[in-house]
């Protein structure tokens, strides 16, 4: 017996370092592939003097507004997109358990039952000359075992871990896309208010010059053209206040699905209560690796791939097999628990795959294809990441300029109505005049808005691009 144990021990000892052995010659480890983020991945000429990047900062020191926070902090808490992907986090969770759980041995016990009597046409029976019925009970343990010779097990093991990694990174963008999605809506809200109060007070004018209108008609100064026409221009900025109005309510119920609610009116404060702290620190481009969780997430796709192309390789050589059976069978339940009954049988076997229908080949050749997809997307991840940095950094760097221009075209426009106007009432000008200078003025006013909405879009776009708001 003592000797039995030896030898069982030396077994398992000399396939144990065989699988060690074996699978580190098979098995390769992930390398990040060289040159994947390039130095100019940024277009600007704000070179990074040091690592601090604003993607390191929490949402709550971007945006700053007690309101806006409450509604993003709800939007955290209830969206349902949040709610799927955490889902996903739990189902890679329990593969990545499962597969951690490979290396040990399978284990089965149960008692079974057995009731057998032969044919009285066959040889065996017509050599007995009688029926004869067997029963047979028996208590069995099965115990199997395959140990990872080439380093399959591993690469499937860590092919999981990836694919776990992959969920969690695909929540922490969920999460980034979130707390921009809300911020956005919140300040496009404002900047609707804002353009409500600009065209709401545009009717108020345009009804007063209509009431002008008419009297210097009534005076023989205007003609029924220009009333007709000042009239017409009330029409329209009231057409324009429905649209605000819609737009307003639309928007209401985005922000309203977002936070996972029914559609119901938004709290908000106003447009010049908002400060957003943007300090443009972008870090290296680099640094996208650890804060984007979208180029983390096509990372770990690609690590993924990788190591099931390792696991698909390993098919090729052979698996080798160790089961074992026992315990105590006997023809009736009276003997079953002696120890004559006892029986156990240990089987270990090495296959070598020669012909199966080229299966093996054809699952490595699609993992090496899947491979290369991930590492495709990998790149244009980073290069998307890239793109949206820049676009944000151009659109947020011009924004000033653009609403110091448009404000001295306003102003401008707003004396041409004040002296059109004046010079009508003396008939010296067309009162065509002062309706175009009258609609440009609107429209200046309204690209004000528009501008100073694209100011704050385009800072929570670069905070997004640089992989902030998930923290």
């Amino acid at each position: 017996m003592k000797k039995l144990s030896i030898i069982i021990k030396g077994t398992v000892f000399s396939v144990c370092t065989l699988a060690i052995l074996s699978s580190c010659m098979v098995r390769k480890e992930y390398e990040r592939p060289n040159q994947v983020v390039d130095e100019k991945l940024f277009r600007t000429d704000m070179l990074p003097q040091d690592t601090a990047n604003i993607a390191n900062v929490s949402w709550k020191e971007i945006f700053t507004d007690p309101i806006l926070q409450k509604h993003i902090t709800t939007a955290l808490n209830n969206n349902l997109d949040i709610r799927i992907a955490l889902q996903s986090i739990t189902s890679a969770e329990a593969y990545l358990k499962q597969s951690r759980a490979a290396y040990q041995p399978t284990l089965t016990v149960g008692p079974g039952y057995t009731f057998q009597t032969q044919s009285l046409n066959t040889q065996t029976g017509q050599l007995f000359g009688s029926r004869r019925y067997i029963n047979q009970l028996d208590v069995t343990a099965s115990i199997g075992w395959e140990p990872d010779l080439w380093g399959k097990l591993k690469s499937q093991q860590k092919a999981q871990l990836a694919n776990y990694l992959g969920t969690v990174a695909a929540h922490k963008a969920v999460k980034s896309d979130l707390v921009a999605s809300v911020a956005s809506s919140y300040y496009q809200l404002l900047t609707f208010d804002d353009q409500k109060r600009i065209i709401q007070e545009t009717i108020d004018i345009r009804k007063k010059n209509l009431e002008t209108t008419k009297a210097l008609k009534g005076a023989g100064t205007l003609t029924e053209v220009a009333v007709q026409q000042s009239e017409a221009l009330v029409y329209n900025a009231q057409s324009l206040l429905i649209d605000i109005d819609t737009q307003i309510q639309l928007l209401e119920n985005t922000m309203s699905l977002l936070m996972g609610e029914p559609s119901h009116a938004i709290e908000r404060s106003t447009l010049e209560n908002q400060q957003i702290p943007i300090d443009l620190k972008l870090g290296y481009p680099a640094q996208l690796l650890a804060n984007r969780p979208d180029v983390m997430q096509a990372e770990y796709n690609l690590m993924n791939a990788f190591e099931l192309t390792n696991s698909a390789k390993a098919q090729f050589y052979p698996t080798l097999r160790i089961t074992g059976n026992g315990g105590i069978q006997s023809l009736d339940i009276d003997h079953l628990f002696s120890i004559n009954s006892l029986f156990a049988s240990v089987v270990g076997g090495l296959a070598q795959p020669i012909l199966n229908k080229r299966q093996i080949r054809t699952n490595y050749e699609v993992s090496l294809a899947n491979q290369e997809t991930a590492y495709l997307n990998f790149r244009k991840a980073v290069l998307t990441a890239g793109k949206e940095v820049s676009d944000a950094i151009r659109i947020f760097s011009v924004q000033d300029s653009f609403i110091d221009l448009k404000t001295k075209e306003l102003n401008a426009y707003k004396n041409s109505v004040e002296y059109s106007q004046e010079l009508v009432n003396y008939g010296m000008a067309n009162y065509l005049e002062v309706l175009n200078a009258n609609v440009s003025s609107l429209n200046a006013e309204l690209n004000i808005s528009n501008a100073q909405y694209s100011k704050m879009k385009a800072a929570v776009d670069l905070y997004q691009a640089l992989g902030g708001g998930w923290k």
